[in-house]
């Protein structure tokens, strides 16, 4: 997300732009700048400029208003966007991100002029046939830049699996431009630091292929080998041009989601938040949840409506907690897993052909019982916990809760409905709520409001499974310890650390997830945990950060085994090296211009 450029010529590499401060820049900057007379005389403080902003943005009509009008502000004020977003982070997460993200995906190619001022880089968009010309194109994005900002963090979609949208091609930009500012807003990285990348390989969707407006090539994605072929000219380019970037994959297909983690998590610094990020959060909801339910970890019976990457993500990182945290040997861990994708329960003699990533959890066991849908799967496992990643609305219908609530009526029945945008979402809060008699432990993919029981007008907060509360304090800690690679035992330790961030109002409460007004908070400790788990497995290579740790080890850590712990004195020293936006102007503007 860097700096808006102009040009002043009709040259092919534009002019860098300065960081615009806009009412707020002093009289004798001005001076300097010569541009008495051609602005209004009045110098603001931020404060001002925020109060202005605001009051734009809350009289704005829509939802898709807002996310252009937040998206120009970002091109042109950086230091106000960010102070407004961190200011209302609740109100204005929903807007940058899920759900108006997806919105602003389906039509972005409408409203991209209306964006970012003209010639305003925000990215890199990558076709098919220019991926020989990787270096160029790395070229002209440097050279776009100011000095000392090259990237550090990179989100990288191809827009084919976009939340539960689909293939959305080019459009799918969106998605990283909207990760980063999360990162920025959730974890302190430098948003100067920060690029979006969108792998324009075309698209399958008819619906863009025949749109007039459409901006991305007008073909059908290529075949796997043709893929995998161009991305690595893509992810070569860039570790060549930007040794140690942090690379996150996301929204790709589920085949190519787990086929670029497997092919490239080994080699370079990577991640795949639909895979491992969901995963990571919702083992920290249910960490929580398990404390809450009333019925061992041994006991649960957890049933996926759902089997794409991220169902099976979020599956396998349950299964590591349940083998590494109450010693459950993995074949019995596994055991306690049912998935129901479009043809039912899966199982291994179903008669079809499994996906590769479905084989590991396909059941054995069912002898000639065959579950051709959720209402029979229901009942023939009894299950403790409910998980929807199925991006079918509605699919936690009313008679799906209620018997989730008889079948455990003798504890809390865990339900999770984590498909995003809410039009994509099992259930909402209040369902869940009024159908389990508001005994329900619910964590959701995307923002639900409070809900208020009427009977005792007592409030209640959703908890949201939000991938904002892992990947922001991961890649901060991937920055700063500089890992070889991101493992799983990193990840575990993650989750840990955020589970053991609630506070005892939250626990109080019974809360799965911090209030998300503490994510700095809370993305600070996780990260320091992150930090701690990097150097003990000897992944880490900035020295600064190995000799910290080992000078202040965290206090229940004695081997490399993952736990979420920290030291205090790393914690602070995470906290020094988050960037947040600046107070006053003479943080931002030179002393001579």
């Amino acid at each position: 997300m860097a700096p808006a450029i102009k040009t002043t010529s009709p040259a092919s590499t534009p002019a860098k732009k300065p960081l615009n401060v806009g009412t707020a820049l002093p009289y004798e900057a001005r001076t300097a700048l010569h541009l008495k007379g051609l602005v209004p005389s009045a110098v603001e403080d931020f404060s001002a400029q925020e109060a202005r902003a605001y009051e734009q943005l809350r009289n704005k009509g829509t939802d898709l208003e807002k996310y252009i009008f937040l998206s120009w502000l970002r091109n042109t004020n950086l230091n106000l966007f960010y102070r407004l977003v961190l200011g209302n982070l609740k109100e204005i997460a929903p807007i940058i991100y899920t759900p108006t993200v997806g919105q602003a995906c389906q039509e972005f190619s409408h409203i991209y002029p209306f964006l970012a001022p003209p010639n305003s880089v925000d990215g890199l968009y990558i076709p098919l046939n220019e991926v020989d010309n990787i270096d160029e194109i790395i070229q002209n994005y440097r050279a776009s830049i100011p000095e000392g900002s090259e990237p550090e963090t990179t989100v990288i979609t191809d827009g084919s699996r976009i939340l539960g949208l689909g293939d959305l091609g080019m459009n799918g930009m969106g998605i990283p431009v909207g990760k980063l500012q999360l990162y920025v807003a959730a974890a302190g990285l430098d948003p100067r630091r920060c690029l979006p990348i969108v792998l324009d390989f075309g698209t399958d969707n008819p619906k863009y292929l025949e749109d007039p407006l459409y901006l991305g090539i007008r073909q059908k994605r290529p075949e796997d080998a043709e893929f995998y072929a161009a991305t690595e000219k893509v992810l070569n380019g860039l570790t060549k041009a930007f040794p140690g970037i942090f690379i996150q994959f996301e929204d790709f297909n589920t085949p190519h989601a787990f086929g670029l983690l497997d092919q490239w998590r080994d080699r370079i610094l990577c991640f795949n938040d639909d895979i491992q990020g969901t995963g990571s959060v919702i083992l920290a909801g249910f960490i929580s949840a398990i404390k809450l339910a009333g019925i061992p970890a041994k006991d649960q019976r957890i049933l996926f409506v759902g089997a794409g990457s991220a169902g099976v993500g979020v599956a396998k990182q349950l299964v590591d907690y349940l083998v590494i945290e109450h010693k459950i040997p993995e074949e019995q861990a596994k055991a306690m897993f049912w998935f129901v994708d479009s043809r039912g329960v899966i199982t291994a003699n179903r008669g079809d052909t499994l996906a590769e990533h479905k084989v590991y959890f396909a059941r054995h066991d069912n002898g000639d019982t065959q579950c051709k849908n959720l209402e029979e799967a229901l009942e023939y496992v009894k299950p403790t916990a409910l998980i929807g990643l199925s991006t079918i609305y509605k699919a936690f219908n009313e008679h799906i809760l209620t018997r989730m609530n008889e079948l455990n009526s003798d504890a809390r029945p865990i339900i999770f409905p984590l498909s995003n945008p809410k039009t994509k979402a099992e259930c909402t809060f209040e369902e869940a709520m009024r159908f389990t008699n508001n005994r329900v432990l619910f964590a959701s993919g995307t923002a639900f409001p409070e809900y208020t029981i009427p009977e005792t007008g007592e409030v209640r907060v959703p908890g949201q499974g939000n991938n904002m509360y892992v990947f922001p304090p991961i890649g901060l800690g991937a920055k700063l310890a500089k890992p070889t690679r991101i493992t799983d035992s990193l990840i575990f330790a993650v989750s840990k650390a955020l589970s053991n961030t609630l506070n005892s109002e939250e626990i109080a409460r019974g809360e799965l997830y911090p209030r998300i007004e503490r994510i700095r908070e809370t993305s600070a400790q996780v990260a320091a945990a992150f930090i701690h788990q990097a150097v003990r497995e000897g992944l880490a290579q900035d020295q600064f950060w190995i000799d910290l740790v080992a000078a202040n080890p965290a206090s229940s850590a004695t081997s490399a085994t993952p736990d979420g712990t920290y030291s205090q004195r790393v914690l602070d020293e995470v906290c020094k090296n988050m960037w947040a936006p600046a107070d006053s102007v003479s943080q931002l503007i030179p002393t001579k211009l």
